[in-house]
């Protein structure tokens, strides 16, 4: 057996290399080939192309890239026809990936899509196109899965394989010690994966940690940098700052356990800090004419994955291309300074977590996927 695997952003090439591995336990013959990043090789998938390297918000850098994409897709369309796989699995990434799936389906392979993107929330029209490329879905939200079954759409729950990875972590106790040997509370900052959500919202960060830090001098701040590149960006714009803040690279979930609380690009970073029950105030800054698409096209109530699973606030959010550091360092503040109403939000977000943090979706998307090849 033969399974292709697309993932274009860093957090579905964990999640790929995840599946990859959960295959691999019951089938160990199978192999695997694919577009994605340094986690999914790890993992045993030979890489057609390193797409994540490709992983853009917005539409002028998509626009910019269109080339790329289509050079990308023009490797897939062959691969497709010289070396077929069984089954094309594709993780979130729209756009590319409808190419994708329009692609396997002229060569007859089933397509899966495990963590859909969130045509539920800004993107209704695309619900005809899902139904039409994809033989299944493998949702990861509750409401989500009900949302494509009133369409028509072949849908299973199977929960978020975030969950799965959290579940895993083996948090690095050396530096947590070291960490907590120093005095002062600390609060994180997680300036998101991709190149320009750093671009976009690092200034933001900084801004709120400063507002904070001018009110509340014993607090430290911690930076989770997911790339060294990123780090030493972030390094150098805190060049001569009088800030008492570090940054460090593939440190994030250290943080989030370390951390009062949070300010946070909105992303599924939003479930690791709810797993740790640690309040987050969540950030999207961008250009000004994506924010105000964005605006246009929103169906869904929020934007941070734990307000939705909440259906209400419980991360206050923030979406705009002006400096949001002073709403967030207002929040930060509240909970620094009012513990009643810190240690009432950290047991919310608790009860939250064990309504919806259930590990296992992994194997679930396993289960579905070899079911999928199993019947065509």
């Amino acid at each position: 057996m033969q399974l292709f695997v697309s993932a274009g952003e860093p957090s579905g090439d964990l999640h790929g290399a995840n599946l990859i591995r959960h295959l691999r336990s019951r089938c160990p013959e199978m192999r695997f080939t694919g577009l994605g990043g340094p986690k999914m090789k790890e993992a045993g998938c030979e890489l057609v192309y390193p797409l994540t390297d490709l992983a853009v918000v917005g539409i002028f850098p998509v626009l910019a890239s269109l080339h790329k994409f289509h050079h990308v897709l023009g490797l897939a369309r062959q691969s497709f026809r010289e070396d077929r796989p069984d089954a094309l699995v594709m993780i979130d990434f729209p756009g590319f990936h409808w190419w994708l799936a329009g692609c396997a389906r002229k060569h007859g392979i089933p397509v899966s899509y495990f963590v859909p993107p969130q045509i539920w929330s800004w993107a209704t029209w695309r619900a005809g196109k899902m139904r039409r490329l994809c033989d299944q879905v493998l949702s990861s939200l509750p409401f989500e899965d009900v949302w494509f079954r009133e369409r028509g759409i072949p849908s299973r729950y199977i929960g978020h394989p975030y969950f799965d990875e959290i579940v895993a972590q083996r948090l690095d106790a050396d530096f947590l010690s070291k960490q907590r040997a120093q005095s002062g509370p600390i609060v994180g900052l997680l300036p998101g994966s991709r190149n320009g959500e750093v671009r976009h919202n690092i200034e933001s960060l900084i801004r709120g940690a400063e507002l904070v830090h001018a009110q509340r001098p014993d607090v430290r701040f911690l930076v989770a940098a997911f790339k060294p590149s990123q780090a030493d960006t972030i390094r150098d714009r805190l060049m001569g700052s009088k800030l008492p803040i570090e940054v460090h690279q593939g440190r994030t979930p250290e943080i989030i356990e370390l951390s009062h609380s949070l300010m946070a690009v909105s992303g599924s970073v939003s479930l690791e800090i709810l797993a740790r029950s640690k309040p987050a105030v969540m950030v999207y800054r961008h250009h000004w004419f994506t924010i105000a698409l964005g605006r246009m096209l929103k169906r869904a109530k929020y934007i941070t994955l734990v307000n939705l699973l909440a259906d209400r606030v419980m991360f206050p959010e923030y979406f705009g291309s002006q400096c949001l550091g002073p709403r967030m360092a207002e929040h930060v503040l509240h909970w620094l300074n009012d513990e009643k109403a810190y240690r009432k939000l950290c047991g919310e977000l608790a009860t939250l977590r064990g309504e919806v943090m259930k590990p296992g979706a992994c194997d679930r998307a396993s289960d579905a996927v070899l079911e999928l090849i199993r019947a065509a």
